[in-house]
């Protein structure tokens, strides 16, 4: 494999990546797949590199799988989270991109509230940049461990028909998958309250609807997506109880897809709320564990990937 098939430098979101380049980083996260899965974990092709998880936001599930992904190709793993960094005490976010470039890391990954504060760094730094979420923008790697699943458990996503449902004006989740499984082929719909549908919705190629019962019906993949109450300033839905009683995913919703619809979540769960347990728990339709599992074969393939030219690697240098 050469560079010809991924020649970015950083992966910073879905948008400007080719089907071509979206299908060779889900290839290569099939050999993780299958290691991570054994009982030894461990390739050493990143011994000797340095990352940085740089978390100017919260997260846990996130940070742990780069942490573990970073581990097990043999890297030095660097934690930094957003508490126990300068920027509380008022340092600039290029202060701090500077001050990360000077230690010499050889790969950052970076999650932050702000839509574009990746991109600020990733243009500051020497190394490459990978965009663990940034603000509503975009979170790559989560479109790619949910196009993985669902090319594992359906076999393909061109023509599958996928509805992602709930939160969309709030979620880069959502951003991220529609721009990658569109691209895949996938027919994909966008299920919401027309006060959680964003206004740029039209040039994604997507079909909108305002019915959930109508959004579900035939779909083979119900994606559903957590209700963003912290990023919310204003009234978006009149309350949980009555979000769950129109919106959330039932077992008797779920009927109205098909029979093998594959029901998945990004989490944190809201239980209650955008889906009932029965269904989360689903052990036949469910693939939100699975989820969680593709998630770090995704990053290490990235980091392997990401990491290529500056090991010299054949092809990439």
């Amino acid at each position: 494999m050469s560079a010809l098939f991924f020649p970015h430098r950083h992966l910073l979101g879905i948008a400007g990546l080719q089907p071509h380049e979206i299908g060779f980083l889900l290839d290569e996260a099939e050999q993780w797949v299958a290691m991570n899965r054994a009982t030894q974990k461990h390739d050493n092709r990143l011994n000797g590199l340095t990352l940085i998880n740089a978390f100017f936001e919260n997260s846990t599930r996130t940070l742990l799988s780069f942490e573990i992904a970073g581990k097990r190709l043999g890297a030095d793993v660097v934690n930094m989270h957003a508490a126990q960094s300068s920027v509380k005490k008022g340092e600039t976010l290029i202060d701090t991109a500077m001050t990360l470039n000077a230690m010499r890391a050889d790969m950052i990954v970076i999650r932050h509230a702000s839509s574009g504060a990746v991109q600020l760094i990733a243009d500051k730094v020497d190394c490459p940049v990978l965009n663990a979420g940034d603000g509503r923008h975009e979170h790559p790697t989560q479109a790619l461990l949910d196009a993985l699943t669902i090319r594992r458990r359906k076999g393909q996503i061109a023509g599958l028909v996928i509805a992602i449902c709930g939160d969309v004006l709030h979620s880069r989740v959502a951003r991220s998958n529609i721009l990658a499984l569109t691209a895949l082929g996938a027919d994909v719909r966008v299920v919401a309250p027309p006060t959680l549908i964003p206004p740029d919705l039209d040039r994604m190629h997507v079909a909108r609807f305002t019915d959930m019962d109508a959004g579900l019906d035939g779909a083979d993949v119900v994606m559903m997506l957590r209700l963003q109450t912290e990023r919310m300033a204003g009234g978006f839905v009149p309350s949980l109880r009555e979000y769950h009683a129109f919106w959330g995913l039932t077992p008797e919703r779920l009927a109205r897809a098909r029979p093998d619809a594959l029901v998945m979540h990004p989490g944190p769960m809201n239980r209650g709320v955008e889906i009932a347990s029965s269904v989360a728990d689903d052990p036949a339709r469910s693939a939100i564990t699975e989820q969680v599992e593709m998630g770090v074969a995704v990053r290490m393939a990235c980091l392997d990937v990401l990491t290529r030219r500056a090991r010299g690697m054949e092809g990439w240098a």
